[in-house]
Formats: structure tokens, C-alpha cells, sequence
């Protein structure tokens, strides 16, 4: 089992996310979501909001690429993922690190939004069997139904 620490974090977009690909050409996109506590002020009767919290985030493959056609600055979301730490040395030799999340899920909010949702498909291999493969190329058959039953009885599909 891995030392990742969960997260789920509800924020907004700090700038639209922007697609780019790895040398190898793996999609990613690297985003940042601002999420700020609000709390209510019972001497003022009134909403505060508290100071915001920048989390520097990373989704990839396909979830990269449907954020990056979906979502743009300011939309409100919901990120699911694990805490890492990104460490790096500045030039002037100092050791450096933050706190960045691997995003496994990101979604749309709905406490403020509607959604219309657009199924993506998925590019289909090519086949790794070779053409003349019975159990890759036969057409299914379905056998004929024992006696004295009719093929009424025998092939009909569940109700649900």
C-alpha cells in the first residue's frame, strides 16, 4: 500500500487550464484551484470569507484533456487526489519544496452551476490476435432449444 494522503478539495480556477503533452505524448494539464472557508459572523449577520489556500494541481491522460475542453477560470470544482511533495533547487542553490496534488478526479460543482454532461469515447485498440483467431473473429450461436420447448421460452431477455 503507498503513503499517499487523500484529498478532496472544492475550489475555483484560478486561470483556464492549459493542455500539454509529455515527450512521449501523454496529455497533462497543470491547474491551480483557489478554496476559500467562509464562515458567518453573528455580530455582523454576514458571510466572511477567510483567506484562500492556492493548491497547485496536475491531472493527466484523459481527465487532462476533458478538463482542459470543459472547464475555464473561475469555474467551481471538485478535485480528488493525492498530496505530494515537489521539491527543486533555485538557482541560487536553495533547497526548495511545496505541497502539489495528482488529480485522480475533477468534476464540476453543482451547488452553484448546472451541468450538461457529453460522454467521451474512448479510441479502441488495434487487435493484438491474429485475424484468423476463432475466439476473435467467430459470431456468437446460440443453441437450439432442448425439446418440446419453443424458441420463445428459451430466448427472451430479463425484464430489466
Amino acid at each position: 500500500m503507498r503513503n499517499d494522503i487523500p484529498l478532496t478539495v472544492v475550489g475555483n480556477l484560478v486561470e483556464d487550464p492549459e493542455l500539454r503533452f509529455t515527450p512521449n505524448g501523454v496529455p497533462l494539464v497543470r491547474f491551480t484551484i483557489a478554496s476559500t472557508p467562509r464562515s458567518f459572523d453573528k455580530e455582523a449577520e454576514a458571510w466572511r470569507d477567510g483567506e484562500p489556500t492556492f493548491l497547485d494541481c496536475t491531472a493527466w491522460r484523459q481527465p487532462a484533456e476533458n478538463l482542459a475542453a470543459s472547464a475555464r477560470k473561475g469555474a467551481r470544482l471538485v478535485v480528488v487526489g493525492r498530496l505530494r511533495t515537489e521539491r527543486w533547487e533555485s538557482p541560487e542553490g536553495e533547497k526548495r519544496s511545496k505541497m502539489v496534488m495528482d488529480a485522480d478526479e475533477v468534476a464540476a460543482s453543482m451547488t452553484f452551476a448546472t451541468l450538461s454532461i457529453t460522454r467521451t469515447t474512448r479510441p479502441v485498440p488495434p487487435q493484438a490476435t491474429a485475424p484468423d483467431d476463432p475466439w476473435t473473429t467467430a459470431t456468437p450461436t446460440r443453441p437450439a432449444p432442448p425439446a418440446g420447448t419453443t424458441e420463445t421460452s428459451q430466448g427472451q431477455e430479463p425484464p430489466f
